[in-house]
């Protein structure tokens, strides 16, 4: 049986969740909003969503303290940055966000890993890697050797689809194993 959403908070209350939501449609993004809105803003802080931007969109529009994420808001931050970065701006569409960024995409951006890394969470976003960007949604991480590419200072997050070989493959047990 899978457990109810308020289980899983209540099992793991100081776990981070991302949340993937599958629809286009918007409404998926108010029911969602509705739902989240009944969690304290501390159970908030440990939620990442990321999905279509319909749906996304009304969520940040009623829960501006989730950190979401779509196509839409991911290119406006790194864009930006990349832009202004070199100057130790961090524009608002970086700031309490989740940010993915493509390995490909990852050099261009001042100070990867570490100084990137910093700014981000000074500005509470939270900071995922993940496989190319090649003109759609990213792959994972789901390779040693994406996982290689990766520099021995890379302290944020990883995204997999293959959580079966990226966990080992960092000294890491899969959580429910």
């Amino acid at each position: 049986m899978m457990p109810s959403f308020g289980e899983l908070l209540a099992q793991f209350p100081n776990r981070d969740f991302l949340i993937n939501v599958k629809s286009a449609d918007p409404q998926e993004g108010a029911l969602l909003a509705a739902r989240l809105a009944e969690l304290s803003p501390a159970e908030r802080d440990h939620l990442m969503i990321h999905g279509n931007e319909s749906p996304i969109s009304v969520l940040r529009e009623r829960l501006p303290d989730v950190r979401t994420l779509s196509k839409t808001s991911i290119k406006t931050c790194l864009f930006r940055y990349i832009a202004y970065g070199w100057t130790g701006y961090v524009p608002e569409a970086c700031r309490h966000t989740f940010i993915a960024v493509p390995l490909n995409v990852a050099p261009f951006l001042w100070g990867w890993p570490s100084k990137f890394l910093n700014r981000m969470e000074g500005e509470g976003s939270r900071v995922f890697v993940q496989g190319d960007y090649h003109g759609g949604w990213s792959t994972g991480i789901d390779t040693p050797e994406d996982l290689a590419r990766l520099s021995e200072d890379y302290s944020g997050g990883i995204l997999t689809d293959r959580i079966e070989v990226i966990a080992p493959a960092v000294g890491r047990e899969p959580v429910g194993h």
